[in-house]
């Protein structure tokens, strides 16, 4: 437990005096974002903000993962994978990349993880049981044997990838993202005591975990409104991926994760569809996330991250006793009072109009 406050601790504290050389290499390479002169519908921000946030929050969780885990197969693959979000993320921040081919790369960057043993062989079913991922095995030589289960791989690629994508599209208001992302890694971290199988231990998880949350709350002083630098598209896909990573290594605790990000995922479903159902491209921008709805109807920036911060944690506290069936119970009513309100927020507006 020592080991754990002390690797937290320094994991925020890195994070926390990080920041601020960060900000500075942002405005001096033009890693910025004027909102004069870069017109995006999904941006609630004014005036000039550096981005780039993602490269303090890595450092912190390199640094001190460096420190106090020990180094294994999965982990170099964790290492390597967030340094590639990373620099994709500060290419993103200066070059604005095409959100199609950042796709692509974020698939390529999940699948060079998963080849480091990151996979996950089965998930447990709501109702009971198990749903085994592990059937299908393709084995190949090279440098040895090795085996591919496919089905399990390919799943931990969709569900990473997912998670790089949605959690990033809550991002949107100061301090929303960073703070729930640490609340629901510190709850993955208590969960993780409970079962891990992968060729990493249990202390590893845990405090990585820990780290992983310590250093998004130690970025979080600097986002919170008013905010002065950005997560960046690197560190939005950096907080998915470490959260997807996490809920692996925890061995299959997707349906926690769910429940712990049940907005930010909600929204994100709801948003593609619409976008679908409209003939528009899932991935073309607009203002429609719940955080917009949230600052048309009024709600204050510091008020609506509040409340993401307060719905995670709730919910993270109840995973900690909730079984299947109460786990899918609150997930229908989180989707239900978000029907209903963009149900009443769209007629509403109508009505203005």
């Amino acid at each position: 437990m020592i080991k754990i406050v002390i690797a937290a601790v320094t994991s925020f504290l890195v994070s926390f005096f990080a920041t601020s050389p960060t900000i500075k290499i942002a405005q001096k390479f033009g890693l910025v974002d004027d909102a004069g002169k870069r017109k995006h519908p999904a941006h609630t921000h004014k005036g000039i903000i550096p981005r780039g946030g993602g490269l303090s929050i890595y450092l912190s969780v390199l640094l001190t993962t460096l420190v106090f885990i020990p180094l294994s197969k999965i982990m170099v693959g964790i290492i390597i994978g967030g340094f590639l979000i990373v620099i994709m993320g500060l290419l993103d921040d200066y070059f604005d990349i095409s959100p199609y081919f950042r796709f692509f790369l974020n698939l390529l960057i999940v699948a060079v993880v998963i080849l480091f043993g990151l996979g996950i062989p089965y998930i447990s079913h709501p109702l009971g049981g198990i749903i085994r991922l592990d059937t299908v095995v393709i084995k190949f030589v090279f440098f040895g044997e090795h085996k591919f289960l496919l089905l399990a791989n390919l799943f931990s690629i969709f569900w990473i990838t997912a998670l790089m994508n949605f959690v990033n599209w809550s991002k949107g208001v100061d301090g929303q993202m960073p703070g729930f992302v640490a609340i629901a890694s510190f709850f993955m971290g208590i969960l993780a005591y409970r079962f891990v199988e992968h060729d990493i231990s249990i202390e590893a998880v845990v405090l990585l975990s820990f780290i992983v949350a310590a250093a998004f709350a130690g970025f979080l002083p600097w986002n919170f409104y008013p905010q002065k630098i950005m997560p960046g598209y690197g560190g939005g896909a950096l907080a998915g991926f470490y959260l997807g990573v996490l809920s692996i290594l925890s061995w299959g605790k997707l349906g926690v994760l769910m429940l712990v990000l049940s907005i930010p995922l909600i929204d994100a479903v709801y948003v593609i569809f619409r976008r679908l159902f409209n003939f528009k491209s899932p991935f073309r921008a607009d203002a429609y996330h719940f955080h917009h709805r949230l600052l048309k109807i009024g709600w204050g920036r510091r008020r609506i991250a509040i409340f993401y911060w307060l719905v995670s944690f709730l919910f993270g506290f109840s995973s900690l006793f909730f079984q299947g069936e109460k786990k899918i119970l609150a997930l229908l009513i989180v989707v239900v009072s978000l029907a209903l309100f963009i149900g009443i927020t769209n007629r509403v507006k109508k009505t203005i109009h």
